[in-house]
Formats: structure tokens, C-alpha cells, sequence
């Protein structure tokens, strides 16, 4: 027991500005408890434009945000275009035919905005948000958390004594390196070409901004995603080996050209298309934990686990578990426990929700799949099912997860006999991680 003479600066701190952090300081601070948040850049800073999920919405009425983002002018989001690199067939995955979600419309966001909205509201509410702040080191004692921070403006240090901390660093990863809990995913070892462009048309029809996801003849998809009302992010997803082919020692700006001018539907596209941006690289970025809390920490959005950007999962999923580890240790608050142990559930909840993405995900990256998934008539009731995972509902209902089983058995069928016609490539220089590499059922469809 902690003796009343104790002293703490605050009860909790969070480190990291973006959606999780915010997030998790915001729900903190809602709980009637003193928060400071410590973020290394100063906003707004550039981060890669972001789709999101219907069960966004959630979240920002859980975190009072719902009319900043409203009025915030961000494209709407109804659901997603499938293509195949021909657009010659594709489908429709239309959030509206989703049950299982409060508020089916949803955004595409440019991250700058949408994270200062966020960290705005934490400011609002109270939080103490100290911007251009590293934090170099951190240590737990049976008492507390101890952080060591350092401005990045004038290169003064502090030491700081909290009752216990969020992790939100992103893939930066401060606890996740500092006690080796990453686990890297060998089968979506993918690297993304991108930038942001003006020039590009939008959809025809009452829903323009939706976002395209465009499937490529190998292993590789685009994203296509209005960010604003001129910007699209237009990037290429490629597995490792993949791009080492491509690119063949060429810049990142010129396999990025390549793989637009050899992909029919988006050469079309981009025709007119002009690059406002550098282009970016980013790579090796689907991994989970080992562990998601540990006596006085908790892992919160991307620093506990990240996947593959294809269904567009780590906005929502960030802001979700953000307010799922203040309500923990609102509780740990309550019981005085603040130990490994008293976190088990979250890290069990945490792991599960990984779980239930990646099995879509590791999917996405074999031909059966896809040739399930972007087929124009899939069975409506199955693909039903699989819309609302996608949607972000992945703890769904007992009915909906029964369904999702038949999906992957179709998918498993159709590695065998070809029930669906099959439209992608199968050999060796596709790309497609290879399945004698793992023994993992996930990754096979079963």
C-alpha cells in the first residue's frame, strides 16, 4: 500500500499526441482524474491521411468531439470501391449494411486537422499538454511511474512522478523496445509508396469520397483516399520481395510512377493527376505485443500492435483502445492495483481485437481471397457479415461470427476447386508470401 505521504506531480501521464494518446488523456480527465500529456512534435505535423471506421463515431461521442468533426469539412466515407487493376470487376462494400454499428458514415480525415481537433479537446478538458517534449527515460517502482523529459525547444530536463502510464508513442514504441515486447509479422513484411496529389476524380454518384481500394495483378493494391476537398493520398502497398523486384534499386518516387503506369485502372486515374508531396516511405509496420500493460503501464493504439493500412484499421482502433486504458486504470485507480495482473482483461481484449483484423488481413495477401472478396456477386448474407468486421464491429455478434467462418471456408474452397472465376495470379512472382514459410492457419484461410 501506498503511503499518504506519497506525492505524485499527476495521477496519470500519457505520452503521445495522436489519437490514442489524446484519446486515452481525454477519458482520463472525464474520470475526474489530473493528466499530463507529453508530445515529442509540436502541432499540427504531417502524418500520412487517414480513413476511418464506422465505429469511429463511437469514440467521438464518447469523447465529446462528434460536432468538431462534423464541421471539420472532412470527405464522408460511406464504404469503400473494390477494383481489380483492370476495373473490370469489383464490388461495393457498403457500410449502411451494417446492424451492428451506431452511425454507418464515416471520414476521410487529413491527420493534421483531425489530430489537433483531438488534442484541442484534450487541452479543453484539462489535460496538461506539453508539446516538443521527449520523454528519454522511464522507470517503475513499487509506487510509481518516473519519467524523465526533456524540452525539445530549450533542452530543459525534468523528473516526474505519476501513479501510472500510457504508452501512445505510435511505432516509436517507448515501453514496447524498452522491455522487448514486439512482435514483428513475417507475412506482412509490405512496404507503402505514397503521396498526396491534387488532380484526381472523384467517384461519380451521391457517395464522391469513398475511398478506392484497387487490387494490382501481383500481391500488391493501391489506396486512392480524398483527404480533403483537393488532396487525394494515393499509395501503393507492395510485399517486401515484391518491391525489391520492382523498384530494383530506383528511388522510391520512381517505383511509386512505375507501379501507377503498369496499373491500368490508375494510370487513368493519376492521368491528370499533380504530386503536392514528397513521397514517403514507410515499412515493416504490422506488428503486435507480448504484452499490452505491465505493473504501472498500459500500451495504447500503435505502440501496443499495428496492422497492414488495407482495412484501414488504426485510426479507430487507436482511439477505442486509447479510452478502453483510461477506463482500466480508472478501475486500477479505484482498487489501488495497479499491477500486471489487475490488467489482464484489457490485454486479453486488446489481443483478441488484434486477432480478429488480422485474420482479414493476412488473408488480403493470397489470391484466393481476393478473388473472393473483390467477386461483384459474393453471397450477400456471408459478405454482409464480413462488412461488418470491416466496418470496425469485430466483436460482433454471435451470428455475425458464425457467418465470417463460412467466409473463410469459401476462401478455403476456393484455394482447391475455383468456385469463385479466378482473377489473380498465382505463381511464384506474384509475390504473395509464400505458405510453407508458416504453419499459421490464420494466414491459411482456415
Amino acid at each position: 500500500m501506498i503511503g499518504t505521504d506519497f506525492q505524485y506531480d499527476f495521477d496519470f501521464a500519457v505520452v503521445g499526441g495522436g489519437p490514442a494518446g489524446s484519446s486515452s488523456a481525454i477519458s482520463l480527465r472525464q474520470h475526474g482524474h489530473s493528466v499530463v500529456l507529453f508530445e515529442r512534435e509540436t502541432f499540427p505535423r504531417f502524418h500520412i491521411g487517414e480513413s476511418l471506421l464506422s465505429t469511429a463515431n463511437d469514440a467521438f461521442a464518447a469523447l465529446g468531439v462528434a460536432k468538431q468533426i462534423e464541421s471539420a469539412g472532412f470527405p464522408e466515407k460511406w464504404g469503400a470501391r473494390l477494383y481489380t487493376h483492370d476495373g473490370q470487376s469489383g464490388r461495393y462494400v457498403d457500410f449502411t449494411n451494417v446492424r451492428e454499428v451506431t452511425k454507418a458514415q464515416t471520414y476521410q480525415v487529413c491527420r493534421q486537422e483531425f489530430d489537433r481537433i483531438l488534442l484541442e479537446r484534450a487541452r479543453k478538458v484539462g489535460v496538461d499538454v506539453r508539446e516538443a517534449c521527449n520523454v528519454t527515460g522511464c522507470e517503475f517502482t513499487p509506487d510509481a511511474a518516473i519519467l524523465d523529459v526533456a524540452s525539445r525547444v530549450d533542452g530543459a530536463t525534468s523528473r516526474m512522478q505519476v501513479r501510472a502510464l500510457v504508452d501512445a508513442t505510435g511505432r516509436g514504441g517507448l515501453l514496447a523496445r524498452k522491455f522487448d515486447l514486439r512482435t514483428e509479422e513475417p507475412r506482412l513484411a509490405n512496404i507503402a509508396i505514397y503521396s498526396h496529389y491534387t488532380n484526381v476524380p472523384r467517384l461519380e454518384g451521391p457517395r464522391p469520397d469513398d475511398i478506392r481500394l484497387i487490387a494490382r495483378n501481383d500481391a500488391g493494391w493501391f489506396w486512392l483516399i480524398p483527404i480533403s476537398k483537393d488532396l487525394t493520398s494515393v499509395g501503393v502497398v507492395l510485399p517486401k520481395d515484391l518491391y525489391r523486384r520492382l523498384a530494383n534499386g530506383d528511388s522510391a518516387e520512381e517505383a511509386l510512377n512505375r507501379t501507377i503506369s503498369d496499373t491500368p485502372i490508375v494510370a487513368e486515374l493519376m492521368r491528370e493527376a499533380r504530386r503536392e508531396w514528397a513521397v514517403r516511405v514507410e515499412k515493416d509496420f504490422s506488428y503486435s505485443a507480448s504484452a499490452y500493460a505491465g505493473d504501472r503501464w498500459i500500451l495504447a493504439g500503435d505502440a501496443g500492435s499495428f496492422l497492414d493500412p488495407v482495412f484501414s484499421t488504426g485510426v479507430s482502433i487507436a482511439m477505442e483502445s486509447g479510452i478502453e486504458a483510461a477506463a482500466e486504470l480508472h478501475r486500477a485507480f479505484g482498487r489501488n492495483d495497479f499491477s500486471a495482473s489487475s490488467f489482464a482483461a484489457f490485454s486479453r481484449r486488446q489481443r483478441k481485437r488484434f486477432e480478429r483484423f488480422r485474420r482479414f488481413v493476412v488473408g488480403f495477401y493470397t489470391p484466393q481471397f481476393r478473388d473472393v472478396f473483390f467477386s461483384p456477386e459474393p453471397p450477400k448474407l456471408i459478405f454482409r457479415s464480413v462488412t461488418t468486421v470491416l466496418a470496425g464491429k469485430w466483436n460482433s455478434s454471435l451470428w455475425t461470427r458464425f457467418l465470417n467462418e463460412l467466409f473463410f471456408g469459401i476462401i478455403w474452397i476456393q484455394k482447391r476447386l475455383n468456385i469463385a472465376r479466378r482473377v489473380f495470379r498465382r505463381d511464384r512472382d506474384a509475390g504473395y508470401p509464400i505458405e510453407a514459410r508458416s504453419k499459421d492457419p490464420v494466414a491459411s484461410g482456415v
